[in-house]
């Protein structure tokens, strides 16, 4: 067979999956350039969430601080709750995840249940403000995603947070 013949054969095939190729890419493109506002950045996954108290995108909603080794909250963090509450209120749809995180002291199975307990404080308080149970998820990362990887006690600080995610409007 000669190189003509070859290229006569495969050039179809060829022109046929870079069609393909093109279309795909194009319409991957148009389905992710709805709204940059809507995706979330640093500290949240990068799905399909409408943006993150970490960020500042969650339409309003404040990241809460903990103490080290604690999942208690402080007047500062009863306050931001309380904030976020009233926000939530005023938008009845929005339903939120709240991430718990720790500094990257400490192992992995303890970081994990640290973040899950002060997700879970979080969601208690915001419950106990009239926020309804089925508006708001958890999950904990533990040390996985650190905001700051500093090994300073303000470095350290900056982790032991609960974020909110807005996933629903």
């Amino acid at each position: 067979m000669t190189s003509k013949k070859i290229i006569q054969q495969i050039f179809p095939v060829l022109a046929a999956s870079l069609l393909v190729f093109a279309i795909g890419c194009s319409s991957a493109k148009k389905a992710g350039d709805t709204d940059s506002t809507l995706t979330a950045s640093s500290g949240a996954d990068d799905n399909s969430t409408l943006g993150d108290s970490d960020s500042g995108r969650a339409q309003g909603l404040q990241t809460i601080h903990f103490p080290y080794d604690a999942y208690t909250l402080n007047d500062a963090a009863k306050l931001a709750l309380k904030a976020n509450a009233d926000t939530l209120k005023t938008q009845p749809n929005v339903k939120v995840q709240i991430e718990g995180h720790c500094d990257q002291r400490g192992g992995i199975q303890y970081n994990i249940a640290l973040g899950e307990k002060r997700a879970n404080i979080a969601k208690k308080y915001l419950k106990e403000l009239g926020i309804p149970e089925a508006r708001i998820t958890v999950i904990s990362f533990g040390k996985e995603k650190l905001i700051d990887t500093g090994t300073t006690e303000e470095a350290y600080a900056k982790n032991r947070r609960d974020n909110f995610v807005v996933t629903t409007r």
